[in-house]
């Protein structure tokens, strides 16, 4: 009886997936089918002489807070602390084309039928299929196998724009605010939904990142989850704030984001008060946020991620400043996030996204 051929997984040595934990890895045993072949990164946040547990045969690099503040020097100030934010440094220090990253209270979800759910595949698929942000297509994304474009949609259209991010969902536990939570302790989330879409030119929407994937190339610059957890007023906010900002480049430069498939299983919920206290002044702010970013604009002129990512940390100063004084800060560390990116990767060509 001949030997099946085992498929050589997708983009093995052009993709890392990147996981922020204070804790011992185990939940890596479930994901070992999937993730065994690739390259992990592992930051760890909180006390860096905490010993983290690894499983065996995994191939990973981990960092602490000391070897971030070693690494970025005093721009590691950019790097937040006591918070998932911390993943955005795993973003900085990768030289692969692709990043996948996962919360580590989440688990293999299950599809309808009963069988595991390969997440990081469908990620992979995503990516890789074209996305359509300036005409909706009614059947959801039409480079999938069964659809198409739908009659009335401009052939000038379907040639598609390169996606940059491809954002996936959660089964169980919802990625609810602290007073959602609240109201709504035993929800869980039980449906299914088997669609992807591209998300339309000009509309924000709130990225959760604890099962994202990106073209690095693309778009990493703009992946800064911002400055949250110890020592700022404000946590839980950094991948809504990496989302709005992209988003708001992706839509200059002509770039796709897609929400949908692949589910995980997100197994464990955070503590809704603790979180009411890391969210309520954000829970304020969010209400002059969005209407910035809906708002903004980017010059012409500003054909590189990098540059498009100067240009709003200048409008969050200019506009946002008069909200805290945090914003200040923030536009601040923005600027030193870019400045300590292009150290790390001086021969990372620039990318205007056409």
């Amino acid at each position: 009886m001949a030997t099946p051929i085992t498929p050589i997984p997708l983009l093995k040595d052009e993709l890392d997936i990147v996981i922020p934990t204070i804790r011992n890895l185990d939940f890596l045993e479930m994901w070992r089918p999937f993730f065994q072949p690739y390259h992990l990164i592992i930051v760890q946040d909180g006390d860096p002489s905490k010993k983290i547990h690894v499983p065996e045969g995994f191939d990973y690099e981990l960092y602490n807070r000391n070897d971030i503040n070693r690494i970025l020097g005093p721009k590691a100030s950019c790097i937040s602390f006591k918070d998932s934010a911390c993943r955005c440094f795993g973003f900085m220090v990768s030289k692969k084309k692709y990043i996948f990253t996962i919360d580590d209270d989440c688990f293999v979800a299950k599809d309808p039928s009963g069988e595991d759910i390969n997440a990081l595949q469908q990620h992979i698929t995503n990516l890789l299929t074209p996305s359509t942000p300036f005409f909706f297509n009614t059947l959801y994304d039409p480079y999938r196998e069964g659809a198409d474009f739908v009659r009335g949609y401009p052939f000038s259209l379907r040639e598609g724009v390169p996606t940059a991010v491809s954002h996936g969902l959660w089964l169980n536990i919802p990625d609810y605010d602290a007073p959602t939570q609240l109201v709504k302790p035993r929800e869980r989330n039980t449906r299914f939904v088997d669609a992807v879409l591209t998300i339309p030119k000009g509309t924000l929407f709130p990225m959760c990142g604890m099962n994202l994937a990106f073209d690095r190339e693309l778009i990493g610059p703009a992946m800064y989850f911002g400055l949250m957890g110890d020592g700022q007023p404000i946590g839980r906010y950094d991948d809504m704030w990496a989302g709005w900002c992209m988003k708001v480049i992706c839509d200059h430069l002509g770039l796709g984001v897609k929400t949908g498939l692949p589910y995980i299983w997100h197994s464990k919920a955070s503590n809704p008060f603790v979180n009411l206290k890391k969210e309520y002044k954000g829970i304020y702010w969010q209400e002059e946020l969005i209407p910035f970013f809906q708002a903004a604009t980017l010059p012409k002129e500003c054909t590189t991620v990098q540059s498009c990512y100067k240009e709003l940390s200048k409008q969050v100063k200019a506009k946002l400043g008069k909200v805290d004084e945090y914003f200040n800060k923030l536009a601040d560390e923005m600027l030193t996030w870019i400045e300590a990116w292009d150290e790390l990767n001086p021969s990372a060509k620039l990318v205007n996204g056409k």
